[in-house]
């Protein structure tokens, strides 16, 4: 498998830890050189591993976030 390049640009948060201390984030990516996207993932404690995740465009996030206000049964 080729190696994919990322940097991330901006940790946005933490929305989980598990027991072995891998952690949920919602970060900003750059994948490949490519415009950054934010990105949730479980990373390891060093960033180096990294397990499946979603990334989304600003426009997808935004519509995710308007949903999330919409349903959620805890209104903020």
């Amino acid at each position: 498998m080729e190696n994919i390049k990322f940097e991330i640009i901006e940790k946005v948060g933490v929305l989980s830890e598990s027991k072995n201390g891998w952690k949920k984030e919602l970060n900003l990516v750059s994948w490949n050189g490519r415009e950054p996207k934010y990105d949730i993932r479980d990373w390891s404690e060093d960033h180096q591993k990294m397990g499946k995740g979603i990334t989304l465009t600003e426009e997808e996030a935004i519509k995710l976030r308007n949903i999330l206000n919409n349903n959620l049964k805890c209104k903020i």
